[in-house]
């Protein structure tokens, strides 16, 4: 069938297909992050039903864990370094706020 046809037939089952011009896509899960660079990515409306298709290859990489004001302040506190030092160690060590701070604090 040519896509012309088909867009019809899709049309008459009340379908609409648009193409987003999507430079990243990123879904998180619980323990990684899939991330799509230069997706093709194509959203379906069927009849007030909407869903997304996503064309590419995932990089999966760790999910970063977020790291609040409260966190830096604490590692600050116990190690008696400046923010950057600890947000650093806060960082290297993906939200672990004791293995920074014992890493800190480690002669």
């Amino acid at each position: 069938m040519n896509p012309r046809d088909l867009a019809k037939a899709m049309k008459r089952l009340g379908i609409q297909q648009e193409e987003l011009e999507a430079h990243e896509v990123i879904i998180r899960l619980a323990d990684k992050e899939l991330v799509f660079s230069d997706p093709a990515v194509t959203k379906v409306n069927a009849m007030g039903q909407l869903s997304f298709q996503i064309t590419g290859t995932p990089e999966e990489r760790p999910r970063e864990t977020p790291i609040t004001e409260e966190d830096v302040s604490t590692v600050m506190s116990q190690t008696n370094v400046d923010r950057e030092r600890a947000l650093t160690a806060i960082k290297k060590h993906r939200g672990d706020l004791a293995a920074a701070i014992l890493e800190l604090t480690a002669p």
